[in-house]
């Protein structure tokens, strides 16, 4: 029986990975390959599951806990996934606040499932809007020495280091970047591309063609440290159904709740990791996004719909209290709704902090 290929993508809270999977996905459809994605999360209603289902992607979800905590769900998931539409592909996206994932999930996948799974080389996203504070040994970025540390071992154990949203930064900020994380990574590719626009991608579409002894880094972590910088990062799951006597602009509300968290977050200090918010209606969907303080809000997806009902799901990952950002999401949903002529009813709502993490297997040397 043929073997399945497997893509792990791997990258820091607001990297890019959803796009890079889009992108890829279709990368593989159109050389005619069935393809199967897998999404992670902390908690129910992600939006980046409603997306790429929204998008025509054939998609299951592992949530509750990372992938290396919930192995055998996403071994289930690819399972469910296989019996259905028989993908020659399946792309996984990991949590972006967990690391150790070639121990935890690369290396048991080759051992326990070498029969079924043939693992690509494992790339990591380089997120520059942090990274490049983080690598500069900056004061302020943010985040504690603890979230930084997950994000440097993120890097450190990936086969290839892919500097990401290259679109967004000016060749000076991109020469420095490349430098600093060649120096830091010495023995690992660095790659430079756009998820968004495409460019440089052939470069990561080339590195999961190859085949060989890849996924081997295992890392020297200090799990105290990993689930003590993990835990400070706030985490919400909100989902909300808005409704209006007249249509409105989906896009614009999106950006607008976007825009008013980010600025709430901005007058308490607090750096958000990721802010995603999709809009779903009757075949239309619109999603914005938020990736750090110092960026402005995006449309990552727009809609281009007017509309008079639709669900809202917020994802936000904040270095902040949950009880926190609860507090601003709500308030930015009821004080947006209401500039657009619309309610809002929340109707599920999880903050909280991520548990310590407890992998299901655990490699201590590459096989």
């Amino acid at each position: 029986m043929k073997r399945l290929r497997f893509i792990l993508i791997g990258g820091f809270l607001g990297a890019g990975k959803t796009t890079a999977m889009a992108r890829l996905a279709r990368h593989y459809m159109e050389r005619g390959q069935r393809v199967g994605l897998v999404t992670n999360d902390q908690a129910q209603d992600l939006v980046d599951t409603n997306s790429l289902r929204a998008q025509g992607f054939h998609t299951e979800e592992v949530a509750g806990a990372c992938f290396c905590c919930r192995f055998d769900d996403l071994v289930g998931k690819v399972s469910l996934l296989q019996g259905g539409e028989r993908p020659d592909v399946i792309i996984a996206e990991p949590v972006g606040s967990c690391t150790d994932l070639v121990a935890t999930v690369v290396q048991p996948l080759r051992d326990l499932y070498g029969d079924r799974f043939e693992v690509a080389p494992y790339p990591v996203l380089f997120k520059p809007s942090q990274g490049l504070r983080i690598l500069r040994n900056e004061t302020g970025t943010g985040f504690s020495p603890k979230a930084a540390y997950i994000f440097r071992k993120q890097l450190e154990e990936a086969d290839a280091i892919l500097i990401n949203r290259i679109d967004e930064m000016s060749p000076a900020e991109l020469t420095e970047l490349a430098a600093l994380t060649a120096k830091e990574y010495p023995n690992t590719p660095v790659l430079q591309m756009s998820a968004k626009t495409g460019q440089g991608f052939e470069g990561l579409t080339e590195l999961l063609d190859q085949k060989g002894a890849f996924g081997r880094k295992i890392l020297d972590i200090d799990y105290d440290v990993y689930a003590e910088g993990e835990a400070e990062m706030g985490w919400l799951n909100a989902a909300a159904q808005v409704t209006a006597p007249r249509p409105f602009d989906l896009d614009g509300m999106l950006m607008k709740l976007v825009g008013r968290l980010r600025e709430g977050f901005g007058k308490l200090g607090l750096e958000p990791g990721h802010l995603k918010v999709i809009g779903l209606r009757e075949g239309s969907f619109g999603v914005a996004n938020l990736v750090s303080s110092n960026m402005q809000p995006e449309l990552s997806l727009p809609s281009r719909g007017q509309v008079a009902e639709a669900e809202v799901i917020v994802n936000a990952r904040v270095a902040a209290d949950p009880a926190m950002i609860e507090q601003q999401v709500r308030q930015a949903l009821t004080t947006v709704s209401q500039e657009f002529g619309a309610k809002v009813e929340v109707r599920s709502l999880q903050s909280f902090r991520p548990g310590r993490p407890t992998p299901t297997h655990r490699y201590a040397m590459a096989k």
